[in-house]
């Protein structure tokens, strides 16, 4: 029961930052994380760039998006699902934020590369490779939580 609330929560932070710190009660920062998105999805004319993605038009997407907010957003939304997450009762296990953090590390180097970066031919833009870079972040950040346990295990003994 507990691991599907978890679960819960991280799925309504993900469909907006906020929205999990709602569920946990957690009414002033779930506010906070609202308006915050809110704010930089406008600056960054985040809605726009997503339905020029969708639509297959990544030049108009990259001419649209304004990068000085976007780069905001990756670690508001990572923070945001490892905040519900851990308040759910998550993440107890040493270094669990590591795979968070990771992945709003590569989805940033992403937004940063996304207006030029092309894999296979293609370019991606703003919403594709940042999108991309999620599985690279998360893969990192669990193979060195991995790592970093390992080692503290081998030498607490």
């Amino acid at each position: 029961m507990l691991k599907e609330r978890i679960i819960e929560k991280v799925l309504w932070s993900i469909a907006l930052p906020g929205f999990g710190q709602l569920l946990n009660g957690k009414f002033l920062k779930g506010l906070l994380l609202i308006i915050l998105e809110v704010l930089i999805n406008v600056q960054s004319n985040f809605n726009k760039v997503i339905i020029y993605s969708f639509q297959g038009d990544i030049q108009a997407a990259i001419d649209h998006v304004n990068y000085d907010w976007l780069m905001f957003y990756p670690c508001l939304y990572f923070f945001a699902m490892w905040d519900a997450f851990k308040d759910a009762g998550g993440g107890k296990e040493r270094y669990s934020f590591l795979p968070f953090v990771f992945a709003a590390y590569f989805v940033t180097v992403g937004c940063i590369y996304s207006s030029d970066f092309q894999l296979f031919g293609v370019l991606l833009g703003p919403i594709w490779l940042p999108i991309l870079s999620i599985i690279p972040g998360l893969s990192v950040g669990i193979i060195l939580r991995i790592i970093i346990k390992t080692v503290r295990g081998t030498i607490d003994r």
